[in-house]
């Protein structure tokens, strides 16, 4: 344990950030499986809130602008093949 009254305020801090970004990765995940895995009539749905929540993660500083940009890339890909 740190004895730095301003690290143990960081661990606060990391441990807070970590679990947040957990949850919204997690969410993440679940969007784009429910996007992959819907019907024909839903799949544009699907796909709109798989976008909105990677848009969401990047203002939260989850993830990296260009990391959602591949990652929306290769959904679109993935559902227009099918």
């Amino acid at each position: 344990m740190a004895n730095i009254k301003s690290q143990i305020k960081r661990n606060r801090q990391n441990e807070l950030n970590r679990q947040r970004n957990k949850a919204v990765r997690s969410e993440l995940k679940t969007r784009e499986k429910q996007a992959v895995n819907a019907e024909a009539e839903e799949t544009d749905e699907a796909f709109r809130q798989a976008q909105k929540k990677i848009d969401q993660a990047v203002s939260k500083g989850v993830l990296h602008k260009r990391t959602a940009a591949r990652k929306k890339s290769r959904l679109a890909k993935r559902l227009a093949s099918d």
